[in-house]
């Protein structure tokens, strides 16, 4: 199993979860996060006034599925979350050790 973590950006979200639910991804979870990265940050014009935003605004993904999804669940997002701006993403793929489903005691692949 993979866990698939997408750091994106807020006006993308819904193109993404679209997208994996078109491909029969059952669920996920989205967090609002802060961060920066190559872009350091951004300038916004607020009432006639320049100023800097250190940490950006975006949205943290979390994916877990098999390891025969994860390779399209990764082009998946990658081709829907991309505006080819600065500031589109990462995506981060990690091994899975164990899933369980709290409700039916189900692990593995079976509590996906």
């Amino acid at each position: 199993m993979k866990f698939v973590i997408a750091v994106i950006k807020p006006s993308r979200l819904e193109e993404v979860r679209s997208a994996l639910s078109a491909m029969g991804i059952a669920g996920l979870t989205a967090s609002e996060v802060k961060g920066f990265g190559r872009q350091k940050g951004q300038t916004e014009i607020y009432r006639g006034a320049e100023y800097a935003i250190n940490m950006v605004p975006k949205v943290r993904l979390e994916v877990a599925v098999s390891d025969e999804q994860a390779p399209q669940v990764v082009e998946t997002i990658q081709q829907a979350a991309k505006t080819g701006a600065i500031g589109d993403g990462k995506i981060f793929v990690l091994d899975l050790v164990n899933t369980i489903r709290v409700r039916t005691n189900e692990r593995g692949d079976m509590a996906l």
